[in-house]
């Protein structure tokens, strides 16, 4: 009888703590996805109800006026999905590779200047050269100004995900690499082969980091590729929207809009919500390698 009751205490405590703990995070879930449908429903309102009753969920005054501005140029915001969408793809991918196998050998006990090449990485974390040495490298030095190089190669590596990858492949067991050299692997081969099929959640979570500073990249933009060039990455497109309607909404010599129409709130919102659709469309495919590659590079480090 004692162990029936004890039981049931123990299912009904466990039962508190799981409608407790669904409950918790069903809540948060609510906070973070209430701002994401302010930003919609804003998207779609007219620039006047903004500035008489706020942002809200649900548009007072329905208007597609935003979005019309920001699609004015159908052929340069494709033309910028497609320059995002090109840098973030192959960005990923070479990235993925180099951080992968750079984290893979710095791990390796047979290497020995492991320690050396970890601390010169951990280094640069805690200091930098500055925007103007970056600058003069890749506009003097390496000429790669308005080259879309100029926007790719500095994200392809990232001290932070590299320590994420060397702190992943350590849970591999260095037997496997030393099996696969007696039977006649070479380091290239062992990597490819048996090393990258086992870091699948680790390169989810570091493929996304990586496509997102991809996706999300403006500011190397902005400095290396002039406005000569037809298509440069959406994020720095929507800037430039931005920046301009700002511009004329302050500036009398408007013409074909009235200054008070000129929706800029809304346009923020707009630029918002078509810079992160496509990521919010992704992400649902790798939460789950995401959230374990997380979780295992958190305990291994």
């Amino acid at each position: 009888m004692e162990v029936v009751q004890k039981r049931i205490r123990t299912d009904g405590t466990s039962l508190f703590v799981r409608c407790f703990g669904y409950l918790f995070i069903g809540l948060f879930a609510l906070c973070c996805l209430l701002p994401f449908l302010v930003v919609v429903g804003t998207s779609f309102t007219k620039e006047a109800s903004i500035a008489k009753h706020g942002f809200n969920i649900w548009p007072r005054e329905f208007s597609t006026f935003a979005y019309k501005i920001v699609f004015e140029n159908p052929d340069l915001i494709i033309g910028s999905y497609v320059v995002s969408i090109c840098l973030t793809v192959v960005g990923t991918l070479v990235g993925l590779f180099l951080v992968a196998m750079t984290g893979y050998a710095l791990q390796r006990p047979d290497f020995e200047q492991r320690n050396g090449i970890s601390f010169f990485i951990y280094f640069t974390t805690l200091f930098s050269g500055g925007i103007v040495p970056f600058y003069l490298l890749i506009n003097q030095y390496l000429g790669l100004r308005d080259n879309y190089l100029a926007v790719l190669l500095p994200g392809l590596m990232s001290p932070f995900l590299i320590i994420m990858m060397k702190s992943f492949t350590r849970s591999i067991p260095h037997a496997i690499t030393e099996s696969a050299k007696i039977d006649g692997a070479g380091d290239f081969t062992i990597f490819m082969r048996l090393i990258l099929p086992m870091t699948t959640p680790a390169l989810a979570t570091i493929g996304l980091f990586i496509a997102l500073g991809y996706w999300n990249e403006w500011y190397n933009a902005m400095l290396f590729l002039s406005a000569d060039m037809k298509y440069r990455p959406l994020q720095l497109f929507l800037y430039n929207v931005i920046t301009s309607a700002d511009f004329i909404r302050n500036s009398s010599a408007a013409s074909n809009v009235p200054l008070r129409d000129m929706p800029l709130e809304s346009m923020k919102m707009a630029t918002a919500v078509v810079a992160t659709g496509p990521v919010v469309l992704f992400y649902p495919f790798v939460q789950r390698y995401f959230i374990q590659g997380i979780t295992v590079g958190a305990v291994k480090g």
